[in-house]
């Protein structure tokens, strides 16, 4: 895992290279590396800037940038490439020589054999900028979940790209200027949706696609879709995973879990005690692979979840540790988290705690068991949506003057509680394009948005965003209701926000996150699993327990679902008021883009127990973020 960086353009300096490698330094603390290409051309040159945390092959034959000596072609390399022993038996029996044990050789090896095609050949984590000698050619990738980030800023002097949004703004290149789409998007979901980003001209490369810049000019296309047969995404069904056809999604899950082990340096679990990580433990132990886990204990008992993970850990026999965890540790380490965002977000601040102990205890890698609940169907939005899906085609349906008297009781009632104001945006005629399942995820209702957001561009920004939400939905059409949530969930909920904050607050402490769940053999045999399969049983996440071929322990197949969380609602209202109020209420607005009146009434009604936590989280987050980067 590391961080990349580069610059084609006039600007190309060896002080730029440098400074943008300071900025990436937490993202690899073990090595690094530049290199300035043609750097004697005209109009342009390129440059390539890297840092590295060493995981694969752990000797300088693995430094970045790296250059391909059969074709002259650079890459730097974001990632792992979890089968990069197969396609290098591949390419050596194809006269491939290699030089290095590590994955990035390999990937310049397999652009050189396969050109762009060697993108569906990779299974891992990855986002890459490859220079193509030859065809004075750039090419950006991510990988197909959008696991690893990517960005870029295009002028007409500079095209720069680099792993975090703050990287960018630190060239000089890039305005100080907040994205009124990007914004938006924030108040509607708590997290910035791609492709925009927080910042104004800055683009987030689309997971699944590539990008090439040549000659000054940009070309994205999508190279793999999640939706099977999808006519956008360029592969085919019979380059995916046969799981479900053969009756063989255990042995897909086996080598999804197998796979993302490969490392030269101990490899950990994050152990919550819950299905998710408890099944990734238990696939290890079924097949003889030794298991080191993780849990965070907490002091306060509604949130300490050590019995159900020392549950897990005594079943399976693994080497497990547990860190304490105090308020005053988090509330300690709340300042450097926020910090730590790149862009802003209401979540992951116990992701920066978590991975911030795991790194201390020695860890460099850990699995995770994010992505089960998506491929799963492990969240209550699997059952509830379908249900308003039908909800709402039978109020499209009513007259007017029967549906008025419904949107105006609802209306009434929205002042006492958010789900009220999501059922009134719900029957409302004219938010009637707005899909349910956009509006169980909303964090501010459309009409709080009018009333927070101070932008004249608003009204564009809301068509922007309201054309990305149709699209969603007119593309996972095709699929049965359950599987559309399955989509959406991962398209727009996961991707913006948990494996976003997942990486960059795992980063900011050199920590390498893994998530096996999100393994593309997986994610495709899931997809093609109907969702009526996925919702039978009895047991929440029925189809991944079966699919263990061994049970865990009883308490945690049948304990209730909670997430993890901390007591911010506690907190807001006792040692963090002092200052939420000293940010919200002062009145210091430039460049925050929300009205001061507007953001007094959301801290009010958080006050009066009429909204919750994450309304007025959200708009501190925000502020802190505009004042620490613009």
């Amino acid at each position: 895992m590391c961080g990349i960086f580069g610059n084609i353009g006039r600007g190309v300096s060896v002080d730029l290279l440098a400074r943008a490698q300071h900025c990436l330094a937490h993202r690899g603390p073990d090595d690094r590396g530049r290199v300035i290409i043609d750097a004697d051309a005209e109009p342009y040159k390129v440059g390539l800037a890297h840092t590295r945390l060493s995981i694969i092959d752990l000797s300088p034959l693995g430094h970045q940038p790296m250059q391909d000596a059969a074709n002259g072609n650079w890459i730097v390399f974001n990632g792992e490439i979890y089968n990069y022993r197969e396609l290098r038996g591949e390419l050596a029996s194809a006269g491939v020589d290699f030089r290095s044990q590590s994955d990035t050789e390999v990937m310049l090896a397999a652009y050189g054999k396969w050109g762009e095609d060697f993108l569906l050949r990779l299974r891992g984590m990855f986002a890459f900028a490859l220079w193509d000698a030859r065809r004075k050619r750039l090419l950006l990738a991510r990988d197909p979940m959008g696991i690893k980030p990517l960005y870029y800023f295009h002028s007409p002097d500079n095209f720069i790209f680099a792993s975090e949004v703050r990287t960018l703004l630190q060239t000089g290149m890039v305005p100080r200027k907040l994205d009124s789409t990007g914004a938006l998007s924030y108040l509607a979901f708590g997290s910035v949706c791609e492709p925009w980003t927080i910042l104004e001209g800055v683009r987030a490369v689309p997971a699944g696609n590539i990008l090439s810049w040549e000659e000054s000019s940009l070309s994205v296309r999508e190279y793999w879709s999640a939706i099977p047969g999808d006519p956008q995404g360029t592969a085919s069904d019979s380059s995916r995973g046969n799981g479900t056809r053969n009756g063989k999604l255990t042995e897909t899950l086996r080598d999804a879990v197998l796979s993302h082990l490969v490392s030269d340096v101990p490899v950990g679990v994050f152990l919550s005690g819950g299905i998710d990580s408890s099944s990734l433990v238990a696939v290890m132990r079924q097949n003889d692979m030794r298991a080191n886990t993780l849990s965070l204990v907490f002091e306060e008992k509604e949130f300490d979840e050590r019995a159900y993970s020392r549950a897990v850990a005594r079943r399976f026999g693994t080497e497990h540790l547990e860190i304490p965890v105090s308020q005053q540790d988090t509330l300690a380490l709340l300042p450097a988290a926020l910090h730590a965002m790149d862009q802003p977000t209401i979540d992951g601040i116990n992701t920066y705690l978590v991975s911030a102990k795991a790194r201390a205890s020695g860890l460099k890698v850990a699995l995770t068991g994010l992505g089960a609940d998506e491929m799963f169907a492990g969240y209550s939005n699997f059952h509830r949506i379908p249900k308003m899906e039908r909800m709402k085609a039978r109020l499209k349906k009513l007259p007017g003057f029967a549906r008025r008297p419904l949107v105006a009781s609802f209306a009434m009632a929205a002042r006492k509680s958010d789900r009220n104001r999501k059922f009134a945006d719900l029957a409302d005629d004219e938010e009637s394009s707005l899909h349910p399942y956009f509006l169980t995820r909303q964090l501010f209702a459309v009409a709080e948005q009018r009333d927070l957001f101070s932008s004249d561009e608003y009204e564009a920004s809301s068509q922007s965003l309201g054309d990305a939400f149709s699209a969603a939905i007119a593309r996972s059409s095709v699929l049965d209701p359950i599987n559309r949530v399955s989509y959406l969930e991962s398209h727009w909920y996961m991707k913006n926000m948990l494996l976003r904050d997942s990486d960059f607050m795992s980063m900011a402490h050199g920590l390498e996150l893994r998530v096996p769940f999100l393994d593309r053999p997986l994610v495709e045999a899931c997809m093609q699993i109907s969702g009526e399969k996925k919702l039978n049983g009895n047991a929440p996440k029925s189809l991944l327990l079966e699919s263990l071929g061994v049970n865990l322990p009883p308490e945690i197949v049948n304990r209730p679902k909670r997430g993890f969380t901390f007591p911010f609602e506690l907190w807001m209202r006792g040692e963090m008021k002092p200052l939420l109020e000293s940010v919200l209420l002062s009145n210091d607005s430039d460049p925050y883009p929300l009205r001061a009146g507007a953001v007094r009434n959301v801290w009010r009604r958080f006050l009066a127990g009429e909204t919750s936590w994450s309304r007025p989280w959200s708009l501190f987050v925000l502020k802190r973020w505009c004042q620490q980067n613009l």
